[in-house]
């Protein structure tokens, strides 16, 4: 069932997927400046020999009200609820430092440490095998290493009921999608949004836009563009546009709002995340990618004693993957929803994660 619980943190079903996966192994961007400190208030004091979890994020670092923010409230958990010691890291604009972060974290003592994106993958590899006795996770990046653990989602699952509300609130019979980067990741959003769409109306006119080629990250912190390209989706007709674009979402939700037209959300619950009222009320759902629960089982199962070596994902089955219910504007279509959640869940539909 999707209901209400989509909106908040659904750790139960996932929390045991997580700890038994776990014990089963054995115990680019439009900033200007890099940071390697800790942002205010990230650390706190732990007692000595206590947990301390390192966090490095994507391009874009804390403050996206999308895909880092996500995994910062798993790491703000652990900090309450585990009275983890943490610190986080944000990398260069261009990522290129991303392996000297996860060094300094592991230097100064952090165990476990987390890599927020795909793109830490070669990196903590590399950084794995330097600090054997330290246990470290990728998000969305397999695992690498006997000390490393994948934490993947199934985006295209949670995408897939992006595109079934899409087309079946669009009026116009004309919806959109605004990717952030062309990788084979952001892809898979593209693939099940469409998938989605066209199982409820096969003829649905789908805009696709990236705003940036594979390896330019730039376009995950680029509301400027991301504004353009769904303002020329509105103009062609669309009444929606779906985006996974991270912090250049931002420029989606204000173009929907220029047009009085509707935008979805992903990651988070961005009704919540964003703070401009006059955006929060065209933000129609939200693809929400369970970071933050990936990222505090992660370090509850460490905590447990657990290692690494293995891939945890979080798909539709635990509800790993979903859609926020924030404002209501999705609740006359929940039966609907709630069928295709479990024809998927059930096998009956399998959700390509290419387009």
């Amino acid at each position: 069932m999707l209901g209400k619980r989509f909106s908040r943190i659904a750790v139960g079903s996932v929390a045991g997927v997580m700890l038994m996966a776990a014990a089963a192994c054995g115990g680019g961007d439009g900033g200007t400046s890099a940071s390697t400190q800790p942002s205010s208030g990230a650390s706190s004091e732990a007692p000595k020999g206590g947990l301390k979890v390192g966090l490095a994020f994507d391009v874009g670092g804390r403050g996206d009200k999308s895909f880092n923010d996500a995994a910062y409230a798993g790491l703000e958990k652990a900090k309450t609820e585990l009275n983890a010691d943490i610190k986080e890291l944000s990398p260069a604009a261009d990522g290129s430092n991303r392996g000297d972060l996860l060094r300094q974290l592991a230097d100064a003592g952090y165990n476990p440490i987390i890599g927020v994106g795909f793109a830490y993958g070669d990196d903590i590899k590399k950084t794995a095998a330097e600090y054997p006795d330290v246990q470290f996770a990728v998000v969305d990046s397999a695992s690498n290493g006997p000390n490393v653990t994948g934490l993947l989602f199934a985006e295209e699952q949670g995408s897939y009921l992006a595109g079934v509300a899409a087309a079946t609130k669009s009026k116009s019979g004309h919806v959109g999608f605004v990717g952030g980067v062309e990788n084979d990741l952001i892809k898979k959003f593209q693939a099940g949004f469409v998938m989605g769409v066209k199982s409820v109306k096969p003829d649905m006119k789908i805009d696709i836009k990236y705003l940036t080629p594979d390896g330019d990250f730039s376009g995950f912190k680029a509301p400027d563009k991301g504004k353009v390209a769904a303002e020329k989706m509105f103009q062609d007709g669309a009444d929606i546009v779906y985006h996974a674009a991270g912090d250049s979402g931002l420029g989606v939700f204000q173009a929907a709002a220029a047009a009085k037209k509707k935008a979805i959300g992903v990651d988070s619950d961005q009704r919540q995340t964003v703070k401009e009222t006059d955006l929060q009320a065209v933000i129609m759902t939200s693809m929400l990618k369970r970071v933050d629960v990936g990222v505090f089982e992660f370090v509850k199962a460490f905590q447990g004693g657990a290692k690494g070596g293995s891939n945890t994902v979080y798909d539709l089955k635990v509800d790993g993957v979903g859609l926020s219910t924030t404002g209501g504007e999705i609740d006359d279509i929940k039966d609907k929803l709630d069928a295709a959640k479990k024809d998927i869940v059930d096998g009956k539909v399998t959700v390509p994660s290419k387009p």
